[in-house]
């Protein structure tokens, strides 16, 4: 399985390419400050890797107006989205071998502000975002979609979640359940 020869890759956006964790932790973590509560930066950053509402309920389940003022907070901090060490180069190391990267993502026309922002939209052929219309992963609408349009035989698709990897393999692709660039990288071995 390793060092496969992939031509094509499909994405993830948050929590692959875009480390929104570290994004979403630091709102949290500032708006938990405005309710007079506190809680460490790892243990808020792994229980948002669970989900927002396990977070919430972790941290401030008492606080009725928590969630709509952290979700401003963290629109507020991706305004300055980050990327993972190492995938704008990897994103560009796959371009320049002749291989293509598709982005699907479940947020609408803030996708195209994050890639512009981060300098990276260049390296995308497609990028199918909540404004195409497709069901949400796990349904394999959206990568179905691509792998007709593009004719893609051999497709690797990168995720942080199981509704990446589930979403993939219904259509039929080789999955990659993304931990970190560096392993990353050793997977797909491209030099």
């Amino acid at each position: 399985m390793k060092g496969m020869n992939y031509q094509d890759y499909i994405w993830d956006l948050g929590g692959t390419l875009l480390d929104n964790y570290e994004t979403s932790t630091a709102a949290f973590v500032h708006t938990l400050q405005k309710f007079g509560k506190s809680a460490g930066h790892d243990e808020v950053y792994r229980a948002l890797k669970v989900s927002t509402d396990y977070a919430v309920q972790q941290f401030a389940s008492q606080e009725k107006d928590f969630l709509q003022l952290y979700k401003a907070s963290e629109a507020e901090e991706l305004e300055h989205p980050v990327l993972f060490d190492g995938a704008a180069e990897l994103l560009e190391r796959i371009v320049a071998k002749g291989g293509r990267n598709f982005l699907i993502s479940h947020r609408g026309s803030q996708v195209w502000e994050i890639l512009s922002k981060t300098g990276i939209a260049a390296a995308f052929t497609e990028v199918v975002t909540a404004d195409n219309g497709f069901e949400r992963k796990p349904s394999p609408a959206s990568m179905l979609y691509l792998k007709d349009k593009y004719r893609i035989a051999a497709g690797l698709v990168i995720g942080d979640r199981p509704l990446d990897m589930e979403a993939g393999q219904a259509a039929g692709f080789d999955t990659y359940l993304f931990d970190s660039m560096q392993h990353l990288e050793e997977f797909i071995a491209i030099d």
